[in-house]
């Protein structure tokens, strides 16, 4: 078997590795190098682990299963130090390894600018999961502060996340406007007027002077101008450099990269590189696409087939903290060319395509960039767009006629146009995929990886597998549960109801499940059913239930709990306060942090300590803050008429109310409450599953707000003129939001689904509304009994740290 080296297990060697072992699984003897103590993981969603949208185990690309599987050898947190060419041997910290070829696949080192104080603890880089991991713990520090330098992708992706995490985040960039190299002015500001709504501060034109530091770690950024920005994080994301070390130590051809020819050969011939520490014809690389393209190429040098690497242009479609991008080719100023700009403020959309002659020669686009690829095409082309000029802003379904079939722009793509920019999927690979059976989205992403990462190219997808299968394609209207059936959520939810399932066995029996007793995905979704459509007859499966809905606290990545007492209302007494004290000395609670929702967070609580703890807070009279639960979490609160002199009605008294009305109820997912005394809107009703301002005269309710990874303002439910009707009204929504919604759908994306007139409809009906209050109160006098209580009395002489922990990867 031919002996390879691999030095990096990167994205760029990674696919490579796909290509050999995939097609040639019994030709190489494959030995992998990593300096990181783990394999190859999607880097680009480094952002959503960030942001705390994924985990890391979901980005995974090659698990040690994968590895495995193929019978590589890994030397992972292992660094080369040293490649001796003549004996054909690379020399790891650990030992020797020969090689009959050896694949370079160093990728690139973050660029830190060498002001004073760049070595300081607290300045980073954003370049992998170290610096991640090291990111989101700075964040969980109470009050800290972020700087980013840097206003490219990267950066704003870094800001986003962390401002994510809770952190006061600003950006510093030395240029204009934010991502000079991809969008143009207009569509900079935007970006930026975005960036600065979700609470990050933009400084624009500014020139980073010094970094300030106190006791060796960073505290300030000191600015050209004298401006000093106190943070207790600095992140540098201004750009990457090729890790050239390994090969120039070894005498390779290095410039700006290690030098490649098109079979991605270096100066030795049995050497090769891949990614971004190579330099080809005088480029380097950055994006996926042209990674992905020279890993391909690599592969079939290797394997003795004709390949050869060639550049193509490339688009950047970019999705930026929820806001679409899109650009292409050449948009910069010119007297020999003329701009076509499309602007709508209300729905946040600019486009701008930029022509010279006849020929589309770039496109910036903001807010809506799904006609981006046809743009693209029409570049890369040089295709004449004379006749086509008038309607050509709009896009392809008005090129012939305002009643053109849309799809026709996909049908016209040619075979080398790419669909997935993540993974440099053409749309040739998708209809190879589909003439080999691939007939719906799970099995093109299983077979292309097309759509697996960041997921802006799915709509695209599904189009060319309309266009390919025409009538036998049918755009799926919902996914199914799990892969135990075939299902939606709703089917189910219906099929329950109508067919008065009333156990987990009858669901699995009846619906043809195909596995006997559920998965980790189903079982929590069949049991709130179950529980919310059945509570006389039905008897609640704490093993269905996520981790911490069974520990009854919020499990942190060190493996210890948070627990969150109830304060009604956000209201506490001094009696409380010394309870959740000597809690917190007691079990030597590392962190006490007050939370948004108005409590008082433990953090960092052992195990085993929880029900000791859970025990002592009961005797003071507390109950669980249900802040790891689906269901109701917080009602915030203002003063209101008590103290404020601007409250219209005691917005304190009805918070605490509806909190005792509403606790301990299971629903398809958190629910929030916000009560405000007057417009002013201290609580932030305005943002909550439920929000509540009070007036002259009475009670304006609000429902299907959000203020996480989509931020929405409440839509205006119904006034009502008394404190008795907002109670009604509001425990009526969440009824009808348990008994209708999928499970861990939001309120808001609920209401999205069924129409808020359809909410409407159900609340003003008297009989109905009545309907509801009844089903909610009888099941919570089922169901509603503090965890805590019930937890210490049945399982404290039965807790085990380490038991029933397979559920919380679906958390």
């Amino acid at each position: 078997m031919e002996k390879i080296v691999v030095i990096g297990a990167g994205m760029a060697s990674g696919r490579v590795l796909e290509h050999l072992l995939d097609d040639h699984p019994d030709r190489f003897e494959v030995t992998l190098f990593n300096a990181e103590p783990r394999g190859n993981y999607n880097r680009i969603m480094l952002s959503p682990v960030l942001s705390g949208e994924r985990t890391y185990e979901e980005i995974v690309t090659h698990d040690d299963a994968w590895y495995a599987d193929r019978n590589v050898t890994c030397r992972f947190g292992e660094k080369v130090v040293e490649i001796d060419r003549d004996a054909k041997v690379v020399h790891g910290e650990n030992g020797p390894v020969p090689y009959d070829k050896l694949i370079l696949g160093t990728g690139s080192n973050p660029f830190i600018i060498p002001m004073p104080g760049h070595d300081l603890d607290g300045v980073i880089a954003y370049r992998d999961l170290e610096d991640t991991n090291r990111m989101i713990d700075t964040a969980a520090q109470p009050g800290a502060r972020a700087v980013v330098i840097g206003g490219g992708l990267l950066g704003l992706e870094a800001a986003a996340g962390l401002r994510l995490r809770g952190m006061e985040v600003t950006v510093v960039h030395l240029m204009g406007h934010l991502m000079e190299r991809q969008l143009d002015e207009a569509a900079g500001y935007l970006l930026r007027k975005s960036l600065e709504d979700k609470g990050i501060t933009i400084c624009l034109n500014a020139n980073s002077k010094e970094i300030v530091g106190k006791d060796g770690k960073v505290s300030a950024l000191m600015l050209e101008d004298g401006t000093e920005l106190p943070c207790d994080l600095l992140v540098m994301a201004v750009g990457i450099r090729p890790n050239t070390a390994l090969g120039q130590a070894a005498g390779l051809a290095v410039g700006r990269g290690i030098h490649v020819d098109d079979q991605m050969c270096t100066s030795d011939a049995d050497i090769y590189a891949v990614g971004e520490c190579v330099e080809h014809d005088g480029a380097v690389f950055g994006l996926v696409a042209p990674l992905y393209d020279q890993a391909k190429v690599l592969a079939q040098t290797l394997t003795g087939e004709s390949a050869q690497f060639v550049q193509k242009s490339i688009s950047t479609k970019l999705k930026v903290t929820g806001c679409d991008l899109f650009s292409a080719g050449d948009f910069a100023d010119s007297d020999a060319r003329e701009d076509i700009v499309f602007r709508d403020p209300s729905r946040g959309v600019y486009k701008r395509l930029v022509i010279e002659g006849d020929k589309l020669v770039g496109a910036v686009m903001y807010g809506d960039t799904a006609d981006g690829n046809w743009f693209f095409q029409l570049i890369k082309d040089e295709t004449p767009i004379e006749e086509m000029r008038e309607t050509l802003i709009f896009g392809p379904a008005y090129q012939g006629g305002d009643t053109a079939d849309p799809l026709s722009a996909v049908a016209a793509l040619p075979p080398e146009a790419e669909i997935c920019g993540c993974n440099g999927i053409c749309k040739s690979t998708i209809t190879d995929a589909i003439a080999n059976g691939a007939s719906d989205i799970a099995a093109i992403r299983a077979t292309t990886k097309a759509s697996a990462s960041c997921g802006t190219c799915t709509g695209l997808v599904e189009q060319v597998l309309q266009v390919t299968l025409g009538d036998a394609f049918v755009l799926p209207t919902a996914q199914p549960v799990c892969g135990c059936c075939d299902l939606s959520h709703e089917d189910v939810r219906r099929l329950i109801k109508s067919q008065e399932l009333k156990s987990q066995e009858a669901v699995w029996q009846e619906l043809g499940w195909k596995t006997r007793n559920g998965c980790h995905v189903c079982r929590p979704a069949i049991n709130y059913y179950l529980l919310a459509d059945w509570p006389l007859e039905y008897q609640d499966d704490p093993q269905s239930r996520f981790v911490n809905e069974r520990k009854h606290a919020n499990i942190q990545k060190d493996g210890t709990f948070s627990v969150v007492p109830r304060m009604w209302g956000g209201i506490t007494n001094p009696t409380e306060l010394r309870a959740i004290a000597d809690a917190a000395d007691k079990y030597n609670v590392p962190t006490v942090k007050v939370t948004g929702g108005q409590r008082i967070d433990l953090l960092g609580v052992r195990g085993e300590d929880l029900p000791a703890m859970w025990a002592d807070l009961n005797k003071a009279g507390l109950v669980s803050g249900h802040a790891y639960s689906k269901g109701l979490r917080t009602v915030k609160t203002c003063v209101g008429t008590e103290h404020c002199r601007f409250g219209t009605q005691d917005s304190t008294g009805l918070g605490i109310k509806l909190e005792q009305a509403l606790w301990g109820s299971w629903t398809p997912h958190k629910v929030k409450l916000g009560v405000s005394g007057c417009p002013r809107n201290c609580a932030e009703a305005t943002c909550k599953d439920v929000g509540i301002i009070c007036v002259d005269s009475g009670y304006q309710v609000s429902v299907a707000g959000a203020a996480g990874m989509d931020v929405k303002e409440t839509e205006r439910l119904c006034d009502v003129a008394t404190e008795a009707e907002a109670m009604d009204v509001t425990i009526a929504f969440v009824q009808l939001y348990r008994e209708n919604a999928k499970y861990l759908d939001r309120a808001y994306k609920w209401v999205a689904k069924v129409g808020l007139d359809w909410v409407k409809e159900r609340i003003a009906d008297l009989d109905e509304r009545a309907r509801l209050i009844e089903a909610f109160e009888l099941s919570q006098s089922i169901y509603r009994t503090d965890p805590w209580a019930e937890h210490v009395s049945k399982q404290a002489q039965r807790y085990h740290p380490l038991a029933d922990l397979t559920m919380e990867a679906a958390e």
